[in-house]
């Protein structure tokens, strides 16, 4: 994905919610922050996560599904789909949203995405854990994109449990 299509998805989401604020938490979040240049293992993925903002009984998320998910004809169409998910899909760590990066601009149509932080995304993977979770993790890291320090002070304040932090930094020293 490229950060014109995420503002794309964001757009379309933002108008099929009525919303002017969204949350992107899965990878392509780190196209709110490192706009271009990035390597290939972190804009692989055709899919964002979105987090509608007041959405408590999910109805927004859904409707992004079924607007503009997987399988829909947006998809078909651009070649990209947004996943409306809730929060409580990511394991963030303390202090994650005083650190959100904004998008927006004209090409978001007057909708804010709020980007997870660079380092706050890495930890979030690294607790999930998935293969294709630690190559993202590892690319921003060998690109620079993301400190080794940082990363591990934020993997330290994750919220879970113990050796769900201690096996997300395992993970990075392998």
């Amino acid at each position: 994905m490229r950060r014109e299509q995420l503002e794309h998805l964001v757009r379309a989401a933002g108008a099929i919610t009525g919303d002017d604020e969204l949350i992107v938490i899965g990878s392509q979040a780190i196209l709110g922050s490192v706009p271009s240049g990035l390597p290939p293992e972190a804009t692989r993925s055709i899919e964002a996560d979105i987090v509608p903002m007041n959405d408590p009984d999910e109805r927004k998320a859904d409707l992004i599904d079924g607007s503009i998910g997987e399988a829909s004809l947006f998809e078909e169409t651009h070649g990209i789909y947004a996943q409306g998910v809730s929060l409580a899909t990511a394991i963030l760590p303390e202090g994650w949203r005083d650190r959100l990066v904004p998008l927006h601009n004209e090409n978001t149509g007057g909708v804010t995405a709020w980007c997870l932080e660079p380092h706050d995304l890495v930890a979030s993977k690294l607790a999930a854990g998935r293969p294709k979770d630690v190559e993202f993790a590892r690319a921003l890291l060998a690109a620079g994109i993301v400190d080794r320090d940082l990363l591990t002070a934020r993997l330290d304040r994750l919220d879970a449990p113990a050796n769900i932090r201690e096996r997300a930094k395992a993970l990075i020293d392998r």
